[in-house]
């Protein structure tokens, strides 16, 4: 693949994303004000927050793995325990990264 064809593929992906984004801000206003869409929507972020997340929980090496052998399974574990107590998410985002460090130094 051509430079250029790189540069105008990623140009277009771009224009297209800012195009999505900038519809709903635009034309926002059109869409129904029904409580049903708000309740509705108000799951997306943490469906693509746990999207985003899961793979880098569950696979390792490129296959699934749930054994007792993943540390980011561990360090995941210890993080929602902290997220549900603190409600905090730098002390969520502190005890996960130590106790995945913990967790490799022990099995490593």
């Amino acid at each position: 693949m051509s430079t250029t064809v790189l540069l105008l593929t990623m140009a277009a992906c771009g224009l297209v994303t800012f195009l999505i984004r900038l519809s709903f801000i635009a034309f926002g206003h059109h869409l129904p004000d029904d409580p049903r869409i708000s309740a509705v929507l108000r799951y997306v972020p943490p469906a693509i927050l746990g999207a985003l997340i899961a793979p880098e929980i569950f696979m390792v090496g490129g296959s699934l793995s749930s054994t007792p052998d993943n540390p980011r399974l561990w360090a995941a574990l210890v993080a929602l325990l902290v997220a549900r107590l603190t409600r905090n998410v730098l002390a969520t985002i502190a005890a996960g990264m130590v106790a995945l460090w913990a967790v490799q130094a022990w099995l490593g």
